[in-house]
């Protein structure tokens, strides 16, 4: 399980949805150094900043380009020290059908952008996030905050539902990384939550349209409460993926992997599938600190 030293990094990528901005008070509140990555701060994270000096560092990114990507491991050791490694590593970016980049409306020419920030990037992150902490030999966390959307389906927002599936069967997909490497990789799967997405005169269409009332949202901070327990506590191993909404404030959701060695025959067929995989994390371990080269 992972195991964060008494002043841990965590590098995360901040949102105006506002969960991420609570995470980062929790995480600052705990003892430890963040690095946020983003295009720009919000008016709140500038305040919090201010609040905490030496404690929460800010790089620009743009999480739809790799090369913003790799150089956060760098980044971090601007920010920190040359010796600096981040073992807790949160891609909370994501795009809910805005009109520009949508399935319904159709405008780009030769992507989807909102799967270029909802599936490649946090996929992308995650893989930086392993070089990094395996070059420095140290355990680490991956957090990626998909949705609900990405268990379920809707014909209203069947891009945004798309991108959310592929980032939770690529955690699925992770969970041995935790058992072979001490980097476990979990997905937080909030409900609606009572963020500015849903208010305000820019969001009021959008509003409209899925029938948002307070009555049936969480609120940021008991999503953040939540990661955090996800980084911290041994019982969420990788692969985990966690239900938090009105319903179910707290569900861990069935995390079961196509290939699961409970038999001699199965571990040795496992054995011999991973063994491609273990020999490149081998190679990357204890290489560098930085873990920015390569792909």
């Amino acid at each position: 399980m992972v195991c964060l030293s008494p002043t841990p990094i965590w590098t995360t990528r901040l949102t105006d949805t506002g969960i991420n901005l609570a995470f980062v008070r929790l995480a600052v509140q705990s003892g430890a150094r963040a690095l946020i990555a983003d295009l720009r701060l919000t008016e709140e994270a500038e305040i919090l900043i201010k609040q905490s000096p030496g404690k929460i560092a800010f790089t620009t990114c743009d999480v739809s380009n790799w090369r913003g990507l790799e150089n956060l491991p760098s980044e971090v050791q601007k920010a920190f020290g040359k010796n600096a490694v981040a073992q807790v590593w949160i891609a909370g970016a994501a795009l809910f059908e805005p009109e520009w980049t949508s399935f319904l409306h159709d405008k780009e020419k030769d992507h989807y952008k909102a799967l270029q920030v909802n599936t490649e990037h946090p996929i992308k992150l995650t893989r930086i996030a392993m070089r990094s902490c395996l070059g420095a030999d140290k355990p680490g966390v991956v957090l990626i905050v998909a949705s609900m959307a990405g268990i379920t389906g809707s014909y209203g927002a069947a891009l945004y539902c798309a991108s959310k599936h592929a980032v939770v069967g690529f955690t699925k997909s992770t969970a041995q990384a935790d058992i072979d490497e001490n980097i476990k990789v979990v997905c937080c799967c909030p409900g609606i939550v009572a963020t500015p997405m849903w208010k305000g005169e820019a969001a009021k269409d959008i509003a409209a349209q899925y029938q948002y009332n307070d009555d049936v949202a969480i609120m940021p901070e008991d999503v953040a409460e939540a990661m955090k327990d996800m980084v911290e506590q041994a019982k969420y191993k990788g692969g985990t993926l966690l239900e938090v909404s009105k319903a179910r404030l707290r569900g861990e959701l069935e995390s079961r992997q196509a290939l699961v060695g409970d038999s001699p025959e199965m571990k040795a067929y496992m054995d011999h599938c991973y063994a491609p995989i273990r020999e490149v994390f081998r190679k990357e371990r204890g290489t560098s600190g930085s873990g920015s080269n390569g792909a």
